[in-house]
């Protein structure tokens, strides 16, 4: 499972939602989850992150672990993705 959590007003995650839009269209399975203002997102986000990351945006993926805090290239993403 491939999870992005962000927050509705974030600046920042608003710049990557484009790129996380553009990889589901292409069958990557992305679950995306608003953490600001869905306490049951948050509380899924804060097992996830385990204070590394402390804020959105944060992309997780379950099967290998990998994380990334903040803004990311698409590389990094697609990479994270795999």
């Amino acid at each position: 499972m491939l999870y992005y959590f962000y927050g509705e007003e974030c600046p920042h995650c608003h710049t990557m939602m484009p790129l996380v839009d553009k990889l589901i269209g292409e069958g990557f399975k992305i679950d995306k989850r608003e953490t600001w203002h869905n306490e049951e997102n948050a509380k899924l986000f804060e097992q996830k992150d385990r204070a590394t990351c402390g804020g959105v945006p944060f992309f997780y993926n379950e099967e290998s672990g990998k994380s990334i805090c903040g803004e990311a290239s698409e590389e990094e993403i697609r990479t994270w993705a795999i």
